[in-house]
This record gives C-alpha cells, structure tokens and sequence, in this order.
C-alpha cells in the first residue's frame, strides 16, 4: 500500500495517472505534448509509476505506450471519488 501511495504523490504522477486512464496506450510522447512540461520530468513520474506498480508500459517499435495496472485502475477511481466532492 506505501509503494503505491508514494507513486502517486506528486502532481504530475496524479495528471499522468489520470491522462493514462482516458487514453489506454499513450506515448510518453504525448503525455509530454499533452501537459507541456519538461520531457526529463515526466519520463522520470512515469518510472515511478511503473515502479510502483500503477503503470504498465508496453514497448512498440521506439514508443512506449503506458497502460493502468489493476491496480492504477483502483487509484484512478479513487482520485475521481474526490473530483465529485
């Protein structure tokens, strides 16, 4: 539970866990595009995404396309619980 708590502690890691969620198979590519920060800060929240165990990453030719995990589908639904309030 501490693993998957710290990966998401961060506001970019909550953005890309929330983008990745409303597009299955994104490219860091495009998240980088689609937040417009630095290409160096977000591959690094994406690891740690991964490595908590939020993320899949699954390779295609030079992309990366990034998935939810079971359980990055838990954290997500969660994160949207407090959108509601």
């Amino acid at each position: 539970m501490e693993r998957h708590l710290k990966g998401i502690a961060n506001h970019y890691r909550i953005e890309i866990l929330l983008l990745i969620a409303d597009n299955p198979k994104i490219t860091l590519e495009d998240i980088i595009k689609i937040l417009g920060a630095n290409k160096k800060t977000i591959g690094e929240h994406a690891r740690r995404l991964f490595v908590a165990g939020l993320v899949n990453k699954k390779y295609r030719d030079h992309f990366v396309e990034h998935t939810l995990s079971p359980y990055g589908k838990k954290f997500v639904k969660f994160l949207k619980s407090f959108q509601s309030i």
